[in-house]
């Protein structure tokens, strides 16, 4: 196998890695695989013989792509229609077909990392969740290793303060979502209500493009009409159970396409937050029934 071969068999293998670095760094998989994309086409006009660490080179490019996508699309989301939430990736039933990681990048991690500074998602996702060495997050950013480390010190502290109260166990956890998606579908305000924190934020993401709520929906008693109302607004309405960003989330399907993710933060024992991603360009992870067309 010449050396153009090898590099290509190598990116290849690499791949999943790579999409799910660029998916840590921007929270979408369609930017995701077009950052790894242009990485490949980076590569192809690259002298590989004169690259010493190929897998290297390749992290490195990837990261500093999708850094600046990550930069110019704090500036686009500015304008996006609604809440933005990140692109759920459903991870079962088979992980293999997932972006890479999918599990470690959980989705409450991925809304907290919305909250940090490019660099500091970047240090974090780098070293923190992909095993970068500092020297090669600084290669990436443009930095000193030590201000790399204090960049993901900072992320660390604020992913930790937010997240902890999110770690549910498995079981509890799915057994709260089947008795939501009960009480959703059947039109239990009153049963919906006792499983939601009395404080709970109801966010949905439609970008403009499908109808969802325009502002965060608070409070338990609020949430639950808005959800029962909209069900009532469907005549072939169900859910399914799945796996995203390796947690249990429920898929609603609509006259037998997808009609969006629901996702639920639990903090001892109640629902406290409900992410609601509706905008068919961000359902590009979800793998069975039919998308919306």
């Amino acid at each position: 196998m010449n050396r153009p071969e090898s590099a290509a068999a190598l990116f290849e293998e690499l791949r999943p890695r790579l999409v799910g670095v660029a998916y840590g760094l921007l929270g979408s998989v369609s930017e995701a695989e077009d950052v790894v994309q242009d990485a490949w086409m980076r590569l192809q006009r690259t002298d590989a013989d004169a690259i010493d660490d190929l897998t290297g080179w390749l992290v490195t490019t990837t990261s500093r792509l999708a850094l600046d996508v990550l930069r110019s699309a704090r500036v686009r989301r500015e304008a996006y229609v609604g809440p933005w939430l990140p692109e759920p990736v459903e991870t079962a039933p088979d992980p293999a077909d997932s972006v890479s990681l999918a599990d470690s990048l959980s989705w409450a991690m991925l809304v907290v990392l919305e909250t940090l500074s490019p660099a500091e998602r970047a240090a974090f996702v780098l070293h923190d969740v992909f095993g970068l060495t500092f020297d090669e997050v600084a290669e990436t950013l443009g930095r000193t290793p030590a201000g790399c480390r204090k960049l993901a010190s900072r992320a660390r502290e604020h992913v930790e303060r937010r997240q902890p109260r999110f770690d549910v166990d498995p079981d509890e956890h799915r057994h709260v979502v089947e008795a939501f998606s009960r009480a959703v579908t059947s039109g239990d305000i009153e049963g919906l209500t006792a499983l939601l924190d009395p404080d709970a934020v109801l966010t949905s993401d439609g970008g403009g493009v499908v109808r969802a709520a325009r502002n965060p929906v608070r409070g338990a008693d609020k949430i639950a009409r808005f959800l029962t109302g909209v069900t009532l607004r469907y005549d072939d309405f169900h859910h399914r159970v799945t796996t995203v960003n390796g947690g249990p989330a429920l898929l609603t399907v609509v006259g037998g396409e997808v009609g969006g993710i629901t996702l639920l933060g639990i903090a001892d024992g109640r629902i406290v937050a409900v992410d609601m991603v509706r905008n068919p360009d961000k359902l590009t992870g979800i793998h069975e029934v039919h998308r919306p067309r």
